[in-house]
């Protein structure tokens, strides 16, 4: 009962902070019911950690986005490599443009294959949630390892 309270204190120290220190995006702590451990993830928006890539450095985020493709981009990148053979990237839709479909491509977000070979039906529109640490910020983005990929909910297919 006592951690509770605790917890409980201490988390809303945090999220009064967070909330006074960030401009777009509410951050709030939050713990992946998949995950064991006590990992806490910032739920964030996927244009503020563009924005500011280096205040997410070395932390686990969670955010909700709409698929545009898988990708090999930035796999090869030296400086965040990750081996093409056991990873593949996730482009996710702009969510701040409403008219067009533009992938945000200045986030790099990496899932294992093993993860994507599970997600073969995901297509473009489908609506995910996403959680990782951003690991880099070479070349001024934000370059994530998702720990989590979990399909919120499948586009409706158009009929002709």
């Amino acid at each position: 009962m006592m951690k509770k309270l605790i917890y409980t204190l201490v988390l809303g120290s945090l999220l009064f902070l967070n909330l006074n220190t960030v401009e777009a995006a509410v951050q709030t702590p939050i713990k992946p019911a998949q995950k064991a451990q006590s990992v806490a993830y910032l739920n964030v928006s996927p244009v503020a950690v563009v924005n500011n890539p280096v205040n997410y450095l070395n932390k686990n985020i969670t955010f909700n986005a709409e698929i545009v493709a898988f990708t090999s981009l930035g796999l090869d990148y030296k400086p965040a490599y990750r081996d093409p053979a056991k990873y593949i990237g996730v482009l996710i839709r702009r969510p701040d443009v409403v008219d067009h479909v533009i992938p945000l491509s200045e986030m790099k977000i990496f899932i294992t294959r093993e993860v994507a070979e599970k997600n073969m039906d995901v297509d473009a529109g489908d609506k995910v949630k996403i959680s990782g640490k951003v690991f880099s910020t070479a070349l001024g983005d934000p370059w994530v390892d998702a720990s989590t990929f979990v399909v919120l909910e499948k586009k409706e297919k158009s009929k002709k």
